[in-house]
């Protein structure tokens, strides 16, 4: 089988779109690619692979790119059985009708709760459209939409060796996502100054970096609430981490913690879980997903009356096994033998 991939980003050192490079590599074990992407950085990846960029990382231009993309497609469409759009609906719509014209099977993958117009356009030029969730592809009600699971690798993303665990140190709290206000970091400043006002012994590591202008505003911000309820010795901003090295991250933590108000289900949140970390999330993706007891508000102290309360049945058997459920519902095998499924079709 070959099949054609279009995605806007390939490389393996981006802290949010690292992660389609082990996609790549897992796929290549089913199907020759051709992938065409907007931004190629470095990558690694079998001889069966191609990759063709568009140019992005040089600075080419909107129209000389649209052209670079039209002739790739009308070059490999014919050499393929199917193409495979990652994300962006915008590269369907670019497409157009050329999958049909060459009767070639396409395939959206969407993660967002946006319901833009382009991805409602692009919904009548693909076949099907692949989901994590529910929440993660509002189009419903439509036949086009099947829910897939998030993809995650659950041979990288595993627990650390020992779990032994020691009441005297210190409780690890992590969160990682894109510094942004949707994602509620300043309460979980927040909930640290509570937790110390409590003496209780932790630390909170953030990994994330702003993107747009309004995110770096509130970057500034925090760093200027940190340094206000002056916790500097328990709030530590690590800065982008490149997906592929995340999972020493999760493996040193103990809990993590997500405020996000995006509304679909968190790749980072399915990573901790697979690396078998305590969780509490307060994003309604979850709502129906994990226990009660690891469903939160967004209220500083009673965030903090959680963790304290996990922090204390720790050795506890625990009613709900986290990896497990990543495993069985959203591991990237699961997915990859879905997409080569419905090219076999």
């Amino acid at each position: 089988m070959k099949l054609l991939i279009v995605t806007q980003k390939l490389d393996v050192n981006d802290d949010n779109l690292g992660f389609f490079n082990d996609w790549l590599n897992k796929l290549a074990t089913e199907a020759d690619l051709s992938v065409i992407s907007n931004h190629v950085g470095c990558h690694n990846l079998p001889p069966n692979v191609a990759v063709y960029s568009l140019g992005k990382e040089k600075g080419i231009g909107r129209i000389l790119k649209f052209l670079t993309y039209q002739y790739l497609l009308w070059k490999m469409l014919p050499q393929v059985d199917g193409v495979f759009f990652h994300m962006c609906p915008e590269y369907v719509l670019g497409a157009w009708f050329l999958p049909l014209i060459f009767r070639k099977r396409s395939l959206l993958w969407y993660a967002h709760k946006s319901t833009s117009f382009k991805l409602r356009l692009a919904s009548w030029l693909v076949e099907k459209i692949f989901t994590p969730s529910r929440e993660s592809c509002r189009l419903f009600p439509s036949a086009k939409i099947e829910i897939t699971g998030h993809g995650i690798d659950a041979n990288k993303f595993i627990p650390k060796s020992s779990q032994v665990f020691d009441t005297r140190k210190i409780y690890h709290i992590v969160s990682v996502g894109r510094i942004s206000p949707v994602k509620n970091v300043h309460i979980l400043i927040e909930v640290a100054e509570v937790l110390r006002k409590s003496f209780f012994c932790f630390d909170l590591k953030i990994v994330g970096a702003p993107i747009t202008e309004v995110d770096k505003k509130y970057w500034n911000e925090l760093h200027n609430l940190r340094l206000k309820k002056k916790l500097e010795d328990k709030v530590f901003f690590e800065g982008s981490i490149a997906n592929k090295d995340t999972v020493p991250f999760y493996q040193g933590g103990d809990i993590f913690i997500n405020l996000s108000d995006t509304g679909s289900i968190d790749k980072a949140i399915l990573e901790a879980m697979s690396c078998g970390l305590d969780i509490l999330t307060s994003n309604e993706a979850f709502y129906n997903i994990l226990p009660p007891e690891n469903i939160i508000n967004k209220y500083p102290r009673a965030i903090a009356e959680k963790i304290i309360g996990l922090f204390r049945a720790k050795s506890n058997e625990k009613n709900f096994n986290f990896r497990e459920y990543v495993v069985n519902n959203h591991s990237l095998d699961n997915l990859v033998d879905k997409i080569i499924k419905f090219y076999c079709k």
